[in-house]
Parts: C-alpha cells; structure tokens; sequence
C-alpha cells in the first residue's frame, strides 16, 4: 500500500488527510506527525515560526520512525502559509531539504497549488482565503510568481490559526461562492485547516467551477510525486484529470 506521510502542524482537521486516503481507489495509508506550533494565531511570524526548518526535520525523523516497517512514498508539509511565506524559491527550497532528509519526493501546499493549477491548464483564479488580509496578499504573491494571475484574493480574517475548522460546511459554501469572480477558471481555498476532502463534489456544484482546496490538493501532488496517481470519482475535478496531464 501507497504511504503518504504528513507533516501537519499543531491539531485542527488532520484527520481530513487520513478521510482522504481512505476515499481513494485503491486506498492509501497515511501517516500524520504533528509539528510543533508555538503561536496559534493567523499571522506571517506565526507562519514563519511554523515553517521553521528545524521544527519540520524533526517532523521527518517522526515520519520515519513511524513508518519504518511500511516505508514512505511521499512527505507532504501540510500548510499553505508555512510554505508560501518564504516566497516561491523559498517554498521550493524547504521541500528540497524534506525530500533529501526522508529520501522520498516531498510537497507542500502552496507548490501543489501551484502543480494542479499548472495540471489543469488554469492560469487564472479567485482566493477565498481565512487569514488575515496582508497574510493572504502574499499568497497571491505566490501564486503570480508562479504564473498564475489572481483576479481576487478575499480576506475572511479570522484570528486563530485553526479557525477554518470551525466552519460550517454553509460558511464554507459561502467563503468559495462569495470569493468567485467572472473570468476566474477556478476558486481556490487554502486554509488546511478546513476540512473539504468529503465535500469537494458539493462545493464545485456550489461554485459551477473546479475548486481547488489546501488538503486536495496536497494528496494529489503526494500521489503524483510517489507516481501512483490514478483518476478519481468524488474528489473534485482535479482529481477526474487523465494521468499525463499530471505530468508523471
């Protein structure tokens, strides 16, 4: 069996990865080690303190350790700010450093953003984001350094780093329908912490569009990365994309 090791920092919806597995064809094991995370609120320092290097090579050897008879395929770093706010070359380099000390392909959210909407051929997009305003302009940021134009980047603004978890599944139909904008080829949602891997079908028929959401959207760059990426029923568009558009 394919084994998917998480990072996932502190606790809010990580079982979201483990729900998320077990919908795939065939099924996938996922491992989840919790990094440590000092500050919860929504904030660039905090993401920064997050993302901190040594915090997520600790979080390798976990991995390891807790899958040394099964082996790894793949680490995801699960956080979105914890990537995107050490700008694009920077995300790429704390990836880098994962994979060389796991000996296994890595991602983070951020660069699976970037992947899919690379995968789908979306060049334009609207951000229904939960942070703060100037934490999410720099995911915007992130985003056009890669080549893909946001025409909107909504701010919801909730102060606690865990907050997305707290949505309800209305609040959270409403954050990807109000964040759409006309020409926007996709919507995407990138707080890990909202919980959207049993839900992914209802929020594109909510939208009329695909939407891209943190958790998805990790697995998917996994799976592709670990080269066992087949196409999916009930997991949103992303996911019914043939395998060599995935570039494997």
């Amino acid at each position: 069996m394919t084994v998917l090791g998480v990072l996932y920092p502190g606790y809010s919806s990580e079982i979201d990865y483990v729900v998320g597995g077990r919908l795939l064809r065939p099924e996938v094991d996922v491992s989840v080690v919790h990094t440590d995370v000092d500050d919860d609120s929504n904030s660039i320092e905090a993401a920064r303190q997050t993302g901190d290097p040594e915090r997520l090579l600790k979080g390798v050897r976990a991995l390891r350790g807790q899958t040394k008879s099964s082996g790894l395929d793949a680490v995801l770093w699960a956080s979105t700010s914890g990537g995107f706010v050490f700008g694009f070359d920077g995300a790429q380099a704390q990836v880098d450093q994962l994979a060389d000390a796991a000996g296994v392909p890595a991602t983070s959210t951020s660069l699976a953003f970037v992947a899919a909407a690379h995968a789908m051929g979306i060049t334009r997009v609207a951000v229904g984001a939960t942070y703060p305003g100037d934490e999410a302009a720099l995911f915007g940021v992130f985003l056009q350094d890669a080549g893909i134009e946001v025409l909107a980047c909504d701010a919801a603004g909730i102060a606690q780093r865990n907050g997305g978890a707290w949505l309800s599944e209305d609040a959270v139909i409403s954050l990807v329908v109000g964040a759409d904008r006309d020409g926007a080829e996709a919507i995407l949602l990138p707080d890990a912490a909202i919980a959207t891997m049993a839900r992914l079908d209802k929020l594109e028929a909510a939208a009329g569009k695909p939407v891209l959401t943190a958790n998805q959207v990790t697995i998917w760059d996994g799976l592709r990365l670990a080269g066992v990426l087949s196409p999916q029923a009930n997991l949103g568009a992303l996911f019914r994309l043939p395998v060599a558009a995935a570039g494997i």
